[in-house]
């Protein structure tokens, strides 16, 4: 089993730019393909992007495409989230999670093992 562990949230200004980090513990992250979910106050879960086990394929959601870039570091066992020309909604609780299936989801129950959670905050 894995466990995973966001971090790099905060709060920066509108068309800034932040890295959010996710590191896996208790298993090699190669094995699994991670995937990048939102959600924001009263809002549902939405899907940011996932990445395949060896990185070479990207999925991401029209809202981020372009902006957003996922990558990840097997040898280090984390994947990351580059997030550029951030904007106000894009303000949300930022979770990593992981599947064992070879397939890149985009629905969250699809998911077995999940982060905690870092917060991003966009102000205008």
């Amino acid at each position: 089993q894995v466990q995973l562990v966001e971090s790099g949230g905060g709060l920066v200004q509108a068309g800034g730019s932040l890295r959010l980090s996710c590191a896996a513990s208790g298993r090699t992250m190669s094995t699994y393909v991670v995937a990048w979910f939102r959600q924001a106050p009263g809002k549902e879960r939405e899907f940011v992007g996932a990445v395949t086990k060896n990185g070479l394929s990207t999925r991401y959601a029209d809202s981020v495409k372009g902006r957003f870039t996922i990558s990840r570091d097997n040898a280090k066992n984390t994947v990351y989230l580059q997030m550029n020309s951030l904007k106000p909604e894009d303000t949300a609780v930022y979770c990593c999670a992981a599947t064992l299936n070879i397939v890149v989801f985009t629905t969250a129950s699809r998911y077995d093992y999940w982060g905690q959670g870092t917060q991003v905050t966009v102000s205008s």
